[in-house]
């Protein structure tokens, strides 16, 4: 039968000496996992936050590289369109000019009689061809009259000589032209409810209108942006 020996003094404190080294020691390495973890833990809950404060940053540098585009591209077609407009005002202002130059000339086709008679034969000979009526009355100036009487003669005769018809044309005295018009004259038949009116004011205001964009063209090309012509 074994004897158990009791432990004198010195053994027990070894033991517990022992016990105690080896209790700081599991401390030690326990404390120094816990940090190892913590900061791993640390290191990765850091990356990520860097990672989002990052993304953040470039969120907000995007956002506001597309607003400077954006306000950019709209400032482009402001100055654009402003200028645009300019230039569309100042070629429409010339081409009122070239026209309000015209209208002032107009009068200068008067002034040579022979000429003027010549002019409003051949405005006459328009309105016979187009009523072909046996009797027409003409609307003229007060000062014309004296020049449409000799080229209502020519009209008369040229009309006969290319129709083989006759037709009767009369000065209306009732109503003449009033004398600040430029000159030119008005045919009136179906009678009086059809007037051709041929005079140079109206005629200016025609070729303002049909030949606008002819002379569009003529001052400043072709549209690049017309798809469709007449």
């Amino acid at each position: 039968m074994s004897q158990v020996h009791a432990l004198s003094d010195d053994q027990v404190g070894q033991e517990l000496r022992k016990m105690t080294a080896f209790i700081k020691q599991e401390a030690l390495e326990k404390a120094r996992e816990i940090e190892i973890k913590a900061n791993e833990e640390f290191s990765i809950e850091k990356s990520k936050l860097v990672r989002q404060e990052t993304d953040a940053i470039d969120a907000a540098h995007a956002k506001k590289l597309k607003q400077a585009a954006m306000s950019q591209q709209i400032t482009r077609s402001t100055v654009a369109n402003k200028t645009r407009l300019k230039v569309l005002a100042a070629r429409q202002q010339l081409l009122d000019d070239i026209f309000e130059a015209a209208s002032k000339r107009l009068v200068d086709g008067t002034k040579d009689a022979a000429k003027y008679k010549v002019t409003l034969k051949n405005l006459l000979l328009e309105g016979l061809y187009a009523l072909s009526e046996s009797e027409i009355q003409v609307r003229a100036r007060e000062a014309d009259y004296a020049v449409v009487k000799d080229a209502i003669k020519d009209a008369e005769e040229e009309y006969k000589k290319t129709t083989g018809k006759t037709t009767k044309v009369t000065i209306d005295e009732e109503n003449a032209l009033p004398e600040g018009s430029s000159g030119g004259l008005a045919i009136v038949g179906g009678q009086g409810k059809i007037e051709i009116n041929n005079t140079f004011d109206e005629r200016l205001l025609l070729l303002q209108s049909s030949g606008l964009p002819a002379v569009r063209e003529t001052l400043f090309g072709k549209n690049p942006n017309r798809k469709f012509y007449d």
